[in-house]
């Protein structure tokens, strides 16, 4: 393939940036395999391999109740964010009503709220129902999502009204027509608000700390950050090292397989009122 001076620049630039990003991931997941004494001395190559640290972490703390409980919510949530998101978005992309866009952009504008804004308010609300210490004041609060609703109504905006008139006709009532035959047609937004969603439900830490304190309810990025900050890594690199490789695991491996929806979701979405 012949590159004229402008691609080749071009590429170089894009192959420079790419490995400027990777190479801290590079660096983590490799440390977390080195011993400890060795981790100073890492550049590019292994210097020396080792499972201690993995080994250390699962001694000190409870990892695995942790991952189950991350699972559980994220997944838990991340059901509820496509169920309430899409159904939500159909309203407001299909159905006629008054106050529509006013709605709409209401949602549009809580994007702009910082979540410590909304934070005591929803502690207060936790402890009125007695939730604290409970899974559900991780999952609940989380069940809606403003970007899933914008980015479901914009994906309904582009399914024509023909094809939702045609089902009425053959008998099918709204929550048919958005599970059934929407949702088949907008793939690549459903797998994108999924990503982000168990993304941002899995690496949240400050909701956790604040309505968690048991041990065994916590999540592992709540865990993780209280084992690196809290004394029981007892200062030792690699430990860290290797709760970090394994909490960001999930999400890695889940981008490399979902990637291509998840661009063409981002690529053919836009803003329409």
């Amino acid at each position: 393939m012949n590159l004229g001076p402008k691609k080749f620049l071009l590429y170089a630039i894009l192959i420079i940036a790419s490995l400027t990003f990777l190479y801290p991931f590079y660096w983590m997941i490799l440390a977390s395999v080195t011993p400890e004494e060795n981790i100073g001395k890492l550049v590019f190559s292994p210097q020396g391999l080792t499972l201690s640290h993995y080994k250390d972490m699962i001694v000190k703390i409870p990892i695995w109740s942790a991952l189950f409980n991350s699972v559980l919510v994220a997944s838990l949530s991340t059901f509820g964010v496509l169920v309430f998101g899409s159904m939500t978005g159909y309203a407001l992309a299909k159905m006629r009503f008054k106050g529509r866009n006013l709605l709409f952009f209401a949602i549009i504008f809580t994007m702009t709220l910082p979540f410590q804004i909304t934070l005591i308010p929803n502690y207060i609300l936790m402890v009125n129902f007695k939730w604290v210490d409970t899974l559900t004041a991780l999952i609940v609060p989380a069940l809606n999502s403003a970007f899933a609703i914008l980015l479901f109504r914009q994906a309904f905006m582009t399914i024509p009204d023909d094809l939702i008139h045609a089902a009425k006709v053959d008998g099918c009532g709204e929550l048919r027509i958005i599970f059934q035959v929407l949702w088949p047609n907008i793939i690549p937004s459903i797998i994108t608000v999924a990503i982000l969603t168990f993304m941002t439900s899995w690496n949240d830490v400050l909701w956790p700390l604040i309505v968690i304190r048991e041990e065994g309810l916590m999540t592992m990025p709540q865990l993780v950050t209280l084992f690196a900050v809290g004394g029981r890594a007892e200062a030792q690199l690699g430990v860290k090292l290797a709760s970090a490789v394994l909490l960001a695991l999930p999400i890695i491996i889940a981008f490399i397989f979902l990637q291509k929806y998840f661009i063409q979701s981002m690529a053919s979405s836009g803003i329409k009122t």
